[in-house]
């Protein structure tokens, strides 16, 4: 280098972008991606002893797969030599190759060859080097925006370890930021920043992860930015705003993100979440994508999907298409808003596959063995899980199953509020139910029981959550539609969800009556906040009253709030009693809240009468006495009669209920079945070894009768038979009607004390 270059290369240095100048050296600089490069991983073990092999880093852009390349570069022993797919050619290859060989056999030193956005070499190019990665001459480091088991060549990538980057957390951006800001050589530590926390939070949110992005602004900001008179630059909200106006979407028409993209949008259409649908059309509209192709995948939907229970679907939606071709952008947005939502908000019914169910036959018939499915949209799903764990809406009753649509920090979002005028207005009501029963499943995910006894209970029933998970609902609509039918409720009722949750039971009570007839109990804060922020859907005057209060003190609270003569005609509830030691006792507290002629129905799910997981998995002929030991151990979980979660069913409890005599009393008991995916994490869970604030987990039942030989095929035959797959799951649904007789005697309106 001479001293000319020297010069330049100093000046290119100096005056290169902050987010160059800021590229991490080491890894100690290296912010985020812990899953690969933490403490301990594989790829920073490789890294600090320089043993690295070949490797693909695949993520979006802005973090930090070129940054990784450049530590590695600075801390091998071995050669290294960058290229860059998009300018590089097969002379390039070749001169690589060339120097590798000459290395290799004058100083017996290694070649890493850096290839920056390796998915735009051709495919012969990527084959030229296979044979130098073979025999070792070169170690392939390539750095790819594209899924490399789509776009990379399948040879190069089985002699490579994949390693996927992830876009960085908010809190990731936030210290690099700060790092750019103290950074006294390289970043801005020499100067006086000063940037506003709302600053910051802008750069951050609108950056998405890049941490190019968030550089990149930070420094128009400071460079753009006049010193106050103390010299001090101040990056305010509006600066920041100025310096990163819009948002970049990760979004290539012919890669990964346009595939999951349209394909979550489908999946909301399907799953009939207007919300989703809406926010990843936004998605794909905001990044460029050409509305025709949006267009043409509604009208597939419209016929796969919809069919014939609604047939005006494909007209609106071919309507739309029309109407866009006349108006085009940006007006013709409206069309294609006007037929997302209307494909969302549309009954559903796939009969329209029953002429593909035709041609399969034919073709069985004619050519023999065909496979029994196809791969879907998720090309990938056995290495990143893509796809994995959807549940299909038309495997279930009404084409619906609660499940989650939108990104984790959108959860709950409603953009789409239909409504109360024409048909709009029934739309309104099927949308609000549909929420009302995901929100609940959500939650009923997370198993927040407020009856569960706290964490420091260290008996032996301080909550088996594997019994109840083996036993969860399906179905809500059907139970909640279920108990409002039992509870008799009319126009002029007054109503009491006993623990409303997130108001399944109660919303749908209050469309039936007239205003203000429903009171919803909450027993957490959760709860409450959740009741409040779901019932800001209804008028002020109609939405029901929400009260938060205990098990033990819902009676007082309840007269304090509407007075000591206070006596609900209708009662409802759903999971109250499994729980409690004494069911009687609490089912007779809630029933002291009756008028006369009250009624007090009740849905309860029964664990002794659920699935067995021992009557769905397989064992082979030769361990049929190891399927005996599993299912005993399995047995005398649901068998213990000093367990409150499975010592009872409707029988007994109608025996143990004290008052007979003043109240009628009905019981019944349905068995449910629905398709249910269990995943490797319900596997883990119920083979897992308990603490000693649970109770005893299957695994823990399992272990003290089985050796361990015997213990993990057990749970390795569980997991072939179980997971990911349609199982028939059984639940067993037990409902109680309890009607106070209006002729006996009490001591006052409400009825006598039975608490």
């Amino acid at each position: 280098m001479d001293l000319f270059e020297h010069s330049g290369k100093g000046f290119i240095e100096k005056n290169a972008p902050l987010a160059d100048r800021m590229r991490p050296r080491t890894l100690d600089e290296f912010v985020g991606q812990e899953h690969i490069i933490g403490p301990g991983r594989l790829l920073r073990r490789a890294i600090t002893i320089d043993q690295i092999s070949s490797v693909l880093f695949y993520g979006p852009p802005g973090t930090g797969k070129t940054t990784l390349a450049r530590i590695i570069a600075n801390t091998t022993k071995a050669q290294f030599i960058s290229i860059n797919a998009v300018l590089a050619g097969v002379k390039d290859i070749r001169a690589a190759i060339e120097t590798a060989h000459k290395s290799l056999s004058l100083y017996s030193k290694r070649t890493i060859l850096f290839v920056d956005e390796v998915h735009r070499f051709n495919k012969s190019q990527q084959d030229a080097l296979l044979p130098h990665v073979e025999n070792g001459v070169i170690i392939i480091i390539g750095a790819t925006t594209e899924n490399p088991y789509f776009e990379v060549n399948k040879a190069l990538v089985s002699r490579s370890r994949i390693f996927r980057l992830r876009s960085l957390t908010a809190g990731d951006l936030r210290t690099v930021a700060r790092m750019a800001l103290k950074d006294p050589e390289r970043g801005y530590g020499r100067k006086n920043v000063r940037i506003d926390n709302g600053a910051l939070d802008h750069l951050v949110t609108v950056a998405n992860g890049d941490a190019r992005g968030v550089l990149n602004a930070l420094e128009l900001a400071v460079e753009t930015t006049e010193p106050d008179t103390e010299g001090t630059v101040n990056i305010t909200r509006d600066v920041a705003e100025e310096s990163i106006q819009r948002k970049a979407v990760l979004y290539d028409k012919d890669g990964d993100a346009h595939y999951d993209t349209i394909s979550a949008f489908i999946k909301s259409i399907r799953g009939s979440d207007p919300d989703a649908a809406l926010y990843w059309m936004s998605r794909m509209v905001y990044a460029g994508e050409d509305p025709r192709f949006i267009f043409r995948r509604m009208l597939i939907l419209a016929s796969e999907d919809i069919g014939l229970a609604d047939p005006d679907a494909l007209g609106v939606v071919v309507n739309a298409a029309r109407a866009f071709e006349y108006v085009g952008i940006p007006e013709g947005r409206f069309h294609l808003a006007q037929a997302c939502l209307y494909l969302a908000t549309a009954a559903k019914s796939n009969s329209t596959l029953a002429f593909f169910d035709a041609l399969k036959s034919v073709a069985e018939e004619t050519a023999g063995d065909v496979p029994d499915h196809l791969k879907d949209a998720s090309r990938d799903g056995e290495d990143f899980g893509h796809g994995k764990g959807y549940l299909y809406p038309h495997a279930y009753r009404d084409h619906w199953v609660a499940q989650q649509y939108l990104p984790d920090v959108l959860q709950n979002k409603m953009f789409y509020q239909p409504s109360g005028q024409g048909r709009e207005k029934e739309i309104k009501v099927r949308v609000d139910r549909l929420r009302e029963a995901r929100v609940e499943a959500m939650v009923e995910q997370e198993d927040p029981d407020p009856f569960t006894p706290h964490a420091g209970d260290n008996s032996k029933h301080a909550g088996n959550a594997w019994i109840k998970r083996t036993s969860s609902e399906t179905g809500l609509a059907e139970i909640r539609d279920r108990v409002l039918e039992l509870a008799e409720i009319s126009r002029d009722s007054l109503v009491l969800d006993f623990h409303a949750r997130t108001g399944l039971i109660a919303f749908e009570a209050q469309r039936r009556i007239r205003e203000g007839g429903v009171w919803a109990l909450a027993h957490t804060d959760s709860e409450y906040s959740t009741l409040v922020t779901m019932a800001g859907r209804f008028p002020a005057l109609g939405r029901p009253f929400i009260l938060k209060t205990t098990r033990d003190t819902f009676t007082s609270d309840i007269k304090q709030a509407g007075g000591d003569t206070i006596a609900f005609t209708s009662i409802v509830g759903r999971r109250i009693l499994a729980k409690q030691q004494d069911k009687a006792g609490l089912l007779c507290s809630i029933a002291s809240l009756l008028a006369p002629g009250g009624v007090l129905a009740l849905a309860e799910t029964i664990p002794r009468l659920g699935q067995r997981l021992s009557d769905i998995v397989t064992f082979s002929r030769k361990e049929s006495s190891l399927k005996k030991k599993f299912a005993d151990a399995e047995n005398e979980l649901f068998d213990d009669t000093t367990d409150p979660m499975v010592n009872w069913t409707m029988e007994s409890l109608e025996k143990e209920f004290p008052y007979r005599a003043e109240y009628a009393m009905h019981t019944f008991t349905e068995t449910i079945q629905r398709p249910k995916r269990i995943t490797h994490g319900e596997i883990e869970f119920w083979f897992r070894e308990s603490s000693n604030q649970e109770r005893r987990s299957l695994g823990d039942q399992l272990r003290g009768m089985l050796s361990e030989k015997e213990f993990m095929r057990c749970k390795e035959i569980v997991t072939g038979c179980c997971v990911n797959r349609d199982i028939t799951w059984k639940t067993a649904v037990g409902y109680i009607k309890l009607a106070k007789k209006s002729s006996r005697k009490s001591t006052g309106e409400t009825g006598t004390d039975i608490t």
